[in-house]
C-alpha cells in the first residue's frame, strides 16, 4: 500500500474485514480462491471476509447479518444527523462506511436495472448519499483550514476522510506559512 491510501486499498480492506452471517441451508466444506471454508449448519452464525461472505450469499448458502448492512433508513438517519449538525462538528461514522454505501448504491443499481421500478428507491439513496458526502467533505474543508483540531474530530471521520482532511491541512498549512512569512 501507498503511503496515502486510495479508496481502492480501503474496498481491499474492507473486502478482508470480518462480517457475521446467517446460513440458509447446510453445506459442506467448500474452497474458495484456494481457502477452504465450512461447513455451514443452517440457522447458525458465523464469522467470515467479506468477499467470502458475497460469495456464499450469491450461492444461496447465506445471507449477511442486518447490522453488517446499510439500507434507507440507516442512510436517511446518517443524512438527517449531517444535516442537523453545524459545520464545526461532523457526526461518527462506521470507519467503513463508504465501502458499504458503494455496495449498497451498486446492489439498488443493480436491482433497478432489472426492476425498473426499483430506480426510484436507488435515485433516492443516490441523492441522500451525495447530499452526505458533500456536508461531510465541507465540514472537513472547514476543519482543515482550522489551525489545530482535536482527537474528537479525527475520530469521527473515516479513513478516507482522514487522508483527505491530512492532505488538506498540509496543503492550506504550507500556504498560510508562506503568505504570512516575513523577510
Amino acid at each position: 500500500m501507498s503511503a496515502k491510501p486510495s479508496i481502492k486499498d480501503e474496498d481491499f480492506v474492507f473486502e478482508n474485514t470480518s462480517v457475521r452471517i446467517i446460513v440458509n441451508r447446510n453445506c459442506p466444506e467448500v474452497e474458495l480462491a484456494g481457502l477452504k471454508i465450512g461447513p455451514f449448519q443452517e440457522g447458525k452464525e458465523y464469522e467470515v471476509r467479506f468477499w467470502i461472505a458475497e460469495e456464499l450469499e450469491k450461492a444461496g448458502i447465506a445471507r449477511l447479518r442486518e447490522e453488517e448492512m446499510l439500507d434507507a433508513m440507516k442512510l436517511h438517519k446518517i443524512h438527517w444527523k449531517e444535516r442537523v449538525q453545524s459545520v464545526k462538528q461532523i457526526s461518527s461514522l462506521q470507519e467503513d462506511f463508504y465501502p458499504r454505501l458503494r455496495r449498497y448504491l451498486s446492489s439498488l443499481r443493480e436491482s433497478a436495472l432489472k426492476k425498473p421500478e426499483k430506480m426510484k428507491e436507488y435515485e433516492r439513496a443516490s441523492g441522500l448519499s451525495r447530499d452526505i458526502v458533500d456536508c461531510r467533505l465541507k465540514k472537513i474543508i472547514s476543519l482543515s483550514s482550522a489551525s489545530a483540531q482535536t482527537e474528537q474530530f479525527l475520530n469521527s471521520m473515516t479513513r478516507e476522510e482522514r487522508a483527505i482532511y491530512k492532505r488538506l491541512h498540509e496543503i492550506i498549512s504550507s500556504w498560510r506559512n508562506k503568505i504570512l512569512k516575513v523577510g
